[in-house]
């Protein structure tokens, strides 16, 4: 079965539809969230190929949750695996400045957060990488180690000097 679009999300279906279903999951690495083309095996066994089309109205990467087909039998929707991630806390606009600048010249990709997040502090995310970490210990900057799944993935971004 090919899959060209994401028909809905789980989060959206109201609470006694979600608890009545058959969900299969495809379970993918936060990496091939931004894949607009793969092949796919379901928990259940079941592959699909995923020939994503742009999407009217929402961000183009996949996101834990989303349904990829459905009838009357139950549905197959993407679950995300967590994420080995550093949380990082600076104390002060500074440090946050200052880390920032310092992990942006390695290129790496990082996510920020408000303390109305599901962090309950304002947080800079990024991959897990033990230079990260050896840089962050040097400089006594606040971080936790976690596994994480983030809505939405960490992705290349084009760079240029």
């Amino acid at each position: 079965m090919i899959v060209e679009q994401v028909i809905g999300n789980l989060a959206d279906l109201p609470r006694a539809e979600r608890e009545g279903l058959h969900v299969e999951k495809v379970v993918l690495p936060s990496a091939d969230l931004v894949k607009r083309f793969q092949r796919v095996t379901t928990d259940h066994g079941r592959t699909l190929g995923l020939r994503l089309r742009s999407p009217q109205g929402r961000e183009g990467d996949l996101a834990d949750g989303d349904i990829l087909f459905r009838d009357e039998s139950g549905l197959v929707a993407v679950s995300v695996e967590a994420t080995d991630v550093l949380v990082i806390a600076p104390r002060s606009v500074t440090e946050m400045g200052v880390t920032a600048h310092a992990l942006g010249n390695r290129h790496l990709q990082a996510q920020f957060f408000d303390a109305s997040s599901e962090y309950d502090a304002e947080v800079m995310v990024v991959q897990f990488d033990h230079t990260v970490t050896d840089y962050l210990d040097s400089q006594q900057v606040p971080y936790r180690r976690q596994a994480r799944v983030l809505p939405v993935p960490f992705r290349h971004a084009e760079h240029t000097h």
